[in-house]
């Protein structure tokens, strides 16, 4: 079971609807895919782990569950500006891109 946090932990996430506008491999990394992540105001840069699953140009145009409010991280060479969020996240399983039911404006809150 995982450790029980206070909802003013999980307060301090800002999850974002964000849309990847574009999306390459990483050269120098086999799993890694850089995604540009259109968030309305700004775009960002998000390195995924998603390389194993996914080819970047199907990536194209999806909107995706973004936490835009991690520290920043090098991986590859690259700075990593957030996360995208999947489920069945383990070695064996295809990750499931979390997603919206229908169409959001990119920067949209998660409340």
């Amino acid at each position: 079971m995982p450790e029980v946090i206070e909802y003013t932990d999980f307060a301090k996430m800002d999850l974002r609807v964000g849309k990847i506008v574009e999306a390459e491999p990483v050269p120098t990394s086999r799993k890694l895919i850089r995604l540009i992540i259109d968030l309305g105001e700004e775009k960002r840069q998000i390195l995924a782990g998603l390389a194993k699953w996914y080819k970047p140009e199907d990536l194209l145009g999806k909107e995706v569950i973004v936490i835009t409010n991690l520290k920043p991280k090098r991986m590859a060479g690259l700075v990593s500006q957030g996360m995208v969020l999947a489920a069945g996240c383990s070695e064996e399983s295809k990750p499931v891109l979390l997603t919206v039911e229908e169409d959001v404006e990119p920067g949209e809150k998660i409340c």
